[in-house]
């Protein structure tokens, strides 16, 4: 998806994890982080200086399977509760809810 006037990506400040990934929008952008959390994955995002605007726990949508030891890229539509992946097409994966 290519968005009219996109951030570039900034300077990774040093305490984004190296395997962060840029995903520029319309005059913002977040870093992404993804690691792997048993069957589930843990997802953080920062802000463009590192502030952690949110973290959580997320599943993949679908049948989909995602393999984050071989090249992704985040893609939009992509959040605090849903995250796009593209590997091979799109996975969506959503964050988990706490238990009430």
């Amino acid at each position: 998806m290519n968005i009219k006037e996109t951030l570039p990506a900034p300077k990774r400040p040093s305490c984004i994890p190296d395997t962060a990934q840029w995903l520029a929008g319309e005059g913002a952008g977040s870093w992404f982080h993804i690691k792997q959390a048993n069957k589930h994955f843990e997802i953080t995002r920062y802000n463009p200086d590192g502030k952690v605007e949110c973290t959580g726990i997320f599943q993949i949508k679908n049948m989909d399977t995602l393999d984050i030891s071989l090249p992704y890229n985040i893609v939009h539509l992509s959040h605090c509760k849903k995250v796009s992946v593209e590997q091979g097409g799109v996975i969506i994966l959503e964050r988990l809810e706490p238990e009430q």
